[in-house]
């Protein structure tokens, strides 16, 4: 049910689909743990030309690293540093084309070329975390991208307690 092969049509639709797939894995979920771990496995095996998916957690100073697919991550990252921190500090998300031609880039994987970084923001504006997502490829996430993992983004956050 969970699988990359599962996906066809556009860009668009893919993502419509992996929506409804992310919807259906977390349905009945509360734990955000679980949920972080599956949603990691789900988009790293849908979507091609991916090194690393992933969940930092703001523990009320500074991300810490969750669940994920990938290679080891780097475990904190201080709200103004780096395209996680930048995501997290300005509740934006962070579509970078070119992660080297960012001053204060954390390279956790240094294979990373292109990052998107989604905001995880509850209802009242309280931060979560950061849903991060990484390519070896340049330039790698476009607009449409950005739009079906914010609302990939938005599943997860609906399913918190």
């Amino acid at each position: 049910m969970f699988t990359a092969s599962s996906l066809s049509g556009g860009k668009r639709e893919q993502y419509a689909q992996l929506a409804e797939q992310a919807q259906s894995l977390l349905a009945g979920e509360r734990d955000r743990i679980a949920n972080a771990a599956n949603l990691s496995a789900l988009v790293y095996h849908a979507l091609p030309d991916l090194n690393w998916v992933g969940f930092y957690f703001f523990d009320g100073t500074e991300l810490v690293v969750g669940p994920f697919q990938g290679l080891p991550a780097c475990v904190r990252i201080p709200l103004d540093k780096g395209v996680c921190g930048a995501a997290a500090r300005t509740r934006a998300t962070q579509r970078v084309a070119d992660v080297h031609a960012v001053a204060d880039h954390i390279a956790c994987d240094a294979a990373s070329r292109s990052e998107l970084v989604v905001p995880l923001v509850r209802a009242d504006g309280a931060l979560v975390g950061v849903f991060d997502l990484d390519s070896p490829s340049p330039a790698r996430f476009d607009a449409d991208d950005q739009a079906g993992l914010e609302a990939i983004a938005g599943i997860f956050v609906a399913a918190l307690p």
